[in-house]
């Protein structure tokens, strides 16, 4: 029981270090490549030159992960939690070494090295998942699980914030867009040291599975082979790109429109973060006992869409803090609520499985909607927040004309 206690608090800190990572990129991604002052790219370059390295640099790491999170979870099968746990963790350390370099240095080709590393590596909720799965019983696995969420969500919440405020040399003079990282760093090594003293391994059978480059190509083949989970997989992948369009540029409409600051940006992101937490935590609960994910989603997806048109609106900053936690309340229902209906629809033998699929579909939708807007930003910073409405209509429609267990989920 106590290794078990050690296991599941070592993976929370795991997955909360992944998401706070994730969340500080957020407010200074946009400053290092967009500010013709205070970033790391010449004056010369032009602002469409900009948004186009800002969005390949933000896919950077999902098309890595979308390579390398299937075949460290093949490994992970193959050669135990544990070792694969810690491969990943000095992976991110090394990754955001090599980023701290690049900013420090003004070296974007090592910002998107630092990326790369970082995402190939970046198999850590995966494995995670598995880890809570192997050390839960079928009562206490939906608990574990919960703590996996509350790791997600404190994580985008402090991250924004924290990368926010201490990349922001107007709070102390010697704040550079490098010192999160550091502190990122820290805490990395911090866990790895966690993992190797105190995690011990979960797996009991290890099986021989084959690695594979292309697993993640393989996963998006397999996905349209289940007739039942084909529609919802097409519903999940357009959402995923739907949200993307939104928290990937949403901050280039933030500083160009608004003039927010790194830190303003990451205050705003926390902010909906929190309400994200407040919807998974406080309404999905409720509505759960009365309605069926089916029944939820078909509300929730159409409302999100028609959320993100509103935030274009405005000419004063008061009125998308008034906005946004519509959207993020929407949000915060679709993601479970798809996720649920993708495991009702298959058996417990199959589950595995299909929420490796899934990461593979959720990485793509992950990729490409950074390098489709650091197009379309060029002509206008308002697109991308259409095209997260369009895509998450799109979605809608699909899900309303063809999804057919409505009865069963």
């Amino acid at each position: 029981m106590k290794n078990k206690k050690f296991s599941i608090g070592t993976i929370f800190f795991t997955v909360f270090l992944d998401l706070l990572g994730l969340g500080i990129i957020i407010p200074i991604l946009p400053a290092l490549l967009l500010d013709p002052i205070h970033g790391i790219l010449k004056m010369t370059y032009s602002f469409s030159t900009r948004t186009l390295l800002y969005g390949f640099l933000i896919a950077a790491y999902p098309l890595a992960q979308f390579f390398g999170a299937p075949i460290l979870g093949s490994l992970a099968d193959q050669k135990g939690r544990k070792k694969l746990l810690l491969l990943s963790l000095v992976g991110t350390v090394g990754g955001y070494a090599i980023f701290i370099i690049g900013i420090l240095t003004s070296n974007l080709y090592l910002l998107f090295l630092g990326r790369i590393v970082d995402g190939f590596t970046g198999g850590n909720i995966s494995i995670a998942q598995s880890a809570i799965a192997d050390v839960s019983t079928p009562e206490t696995k939906s608990r574990n699980f919960g703590l996996i969420g509350m790791a997600f969500g404190l994580g985008f919440i402090i991250g924004p914030y924290i990368g926010g405020k201490l990349s922001d040399s107007l709070i102390v003079s010697w704040f550079t867009y490098a010192t999160p990282f550091y502190l990122t760093i820290l805490l990395a090594i911090i866990n790895v040291v966690l993992v190797a003293l105190n995690f011990p391994e979960t797996l009991v059978i290890k099986r021989a599975v084959k690695v594979n480059l292309f697993t993640g190509f393989t996963n998006i083949k397999k996905a349209f082979t289940f007739k039942d989970l084909r529609v919802m997989f097409l519903v999940v992948f357009l959402l995923t790109v739907g949200f993307n369009f939104f928290t990937q540029f949403f901050q280039v409409f933030l500083y160009g429109k608004f003039k927010f600051t790194q830190s303003q940006v990451g205050d705003f992101f926390a902010y909906m973060g929190i309400w994200i937490a407040i919807a998974q935590g406080a309404v999905l609960r409720p509505l759960s006992k009365k309605f069926k994910p089916a029944k939820i989603l078909s509300y929730s997806i159409i409302l999100l869409a028609i959320s993100f048109p509103f935030l274009l609106i405005p000419h004063q900053r008061v009125w998308l803090y008034l906005i946004v936690p519509f959207i993020a309340i929407f949000q915060g229902l679709n993601q479970p609520n798809g996720t649920a209906i993708i495991s009702n629809l298959v058996d417990s033998t199959k589950q595995g499985e299909i929420l490796g699929i899934n990461q593979s579909i959720s990485s793509l939708a992950q990729a490409l909607p950074p390098i489709i807007a650091g197009f379309v930003t060029a002509v206008s910073i308002n697109l991308p927040t259409w095209f997260a409405a369009g895509s998450t209509l799109l979605a809608w429609i699909i899900f309303k004309c063809f999804f057919k267990g409505e009865k069963n989920v």
